[in-house]
C-alpha cells in the first residue's frame, strides 16, 4: 500500500510540474524574444571584398541626401501657370503634382492675392491634424488675426479672412447657407487631398461639396496621387458648368529611393542596374525555399522516428 501511495503521489508531482513550467513556458519565451530584439546581431561578411562592395553600395543609396544649402528660392513654370489661371483668367484648376514639388505654395500665393483684395478663403483638408498643422502654418504667415479653424473639436476665429477647416465642415457650411437662402461670402476654396474624391465612406462629402459650391467661388484642387486627373478635372467643368483646368507637373523634385534592411541591420539597396538586389532575391526565393526543406527534413525525421517507436511496440 505504501508504495502505490508514494508512486501515486510522484506522478501528481510530475503532473504539477508539468503544469506549471507549461504555464510560464510563454513567458519564458517572450523574455528570450525581447531580449533578442535588445541584442540585434551583427552583420557579418564572408570576405574583406564583400564588405567594400556593401560599403560602395549604401554611399550610394545614402548620396546626396540630407538638407540641400540654402539658395534663393525660383518658382517652376507650373506652379506660377496655376496662380495666374485662378487669379487672372477665373478658372478652377486641379494641380497634380509628386510630393514636395511645391503645391502649398501654389495655395499660399493664391491666398494671399485675394486676401489682399479684401476677400474670403477655406483652406480644407481631410484630416483634422493637417487642418491644425496648417492653422499654425498660416497664423504666422498671414497674422493670427486673419485665420481662424473650424474642425469638430476646435472653433477659432470663425469670422476670419482666412478658414482653415476639414472638408466636411466646409460641406455642412454649404447645407446651412442653402437652408438659409444665403451665399457664401467667399472668393476660393482650396480643396487639398482632393482624391479623397474616390474614397468609398468619404467621397461622397467631396463631391457635394464640389457640386454645392456657388459658381463664383474659386476652387483650386490639390493631390499628387490621382490617378485620373484629366477625367476629374472634366467633371468638374461639367458639374460646375466652369472652366477647369489641368495643371500637371509629373517630374519628382526629389528623386525617391528605396532600401531594404536585412533582420540583421544590413542595409540594401532594393535594385541595383533596374533589378532585384540579388541578397534580397536570395531572401524571397533561395532563402524561403531552402527553410522549407529544412522543415520538412526535420517533420520527416520525428515521423519516422515515432513509427519507428511503434514498431518496436
Amino acid at each position: 500500500m505504501s508504495s502505490n501511495k508514494n508512486s501515486r503521489k510522484k506522478r501528481e508531482k510530475q503532473k504539477r510540474s508539468k503544469e506549471k513550467s507549461r504555464d510560464f513556458a510563454p513567458n519564458a519565451r517572450r523574455a528570450k524574444g525581447q531580449k533578442q530584439l535588445q541584442e540585434p546581431q551583427e552583420v557579418r561578411y564572408r570576405s574583406e571584398e564583400e564588405r567594400q562592395h556593401h560599403q560602395q553600395e549604401v554611399k550610394k543609396l545614402l548620396e546626396g541626401m540630407g538638407a540641400p544649402p540654402p539658395s534663393e528660392f525660383v518658382p517652376d513654370s507650373f506652379q506660377l501657370e496655376a496662380i495666374d489661371l485662378v487669379t487672372e483668367r477665373d478658372c478652377d484648376v486641379l494641380v497634380s503634382a509628386p510630393t514636395g514639388s511645391g503645391k502649398t505654395w501654389i495655395a499660399t500665393e493664391v491666398i494671399k492675392r485675394v486676401l489682399a483684395e479684401g476677400k474670403r478663403a477655406w483652406y480644407t483638408s481631410p484630416l483634422k491634424a493637417l487642418s491644425n498643422d496648417k492653422f499654425r502654418e498660416f497664423g504666422k504667415l498671414f497674422g493670427e488675426d486673419n485665420v481662424g479653424i473650424l474642425t469638430g473639436d476646435r472653433k477659432i476665429n470663425s469670422s476670419a479672412p482666412l478658414i482653415v477647416a476639414t472638408t466636411e465642415i466646409y460641406r455642412n457650411s454649404l447645407y446651412d447657407a442653402m437652408n438659409e437662402l444665403e451665399v457664401m461670402n467667399v472668393r476660393l476654396v482650396v480643396f487639398d487631398e482632393v482624391h479623397y474624391l474616390s474614397d468609398r465612406d468619404r467621397g461622397v462629402v467631396w463631391e457635394e461639396a464640389i457640386i454645392y459650391s456657388p459658381a463664383s467661388i474659386r476652387m483650386l484642387m490639390l493631390s499628387a496621387t490621382v490617378g485620373n486627373a484629366e477625367e476629374l478635372a472634366d467633371w468638374v467643368s461639367w458639374a460646375r458648368s466652369s472652366d477647369c483646368r489641368l495643371v500637371s507637373h509629373p517630374e519628382r523634385p526629389v528623386p525617391m529611393r528605396t532600401g531594404f534592411v536585412t533582420k540583421e541591420g544590413k542595409l540594401l539597396p532594393l535594385t541595383v542596374n533596374g533589378k532585384l538586389h540579388k541578397e534580397i532575391h536570395y531572401i524571397y526565393t533561395d532563402g524561403l525555399r531552402d527553410a522549407e526543406f529544412q522543415r520538412i527534413e526535420k517533420m520527416e525525421k520525428i515521423y519516422s522516428g515515432k513509427a519507428f517507436k511503434s514498431r518496436r511496440r
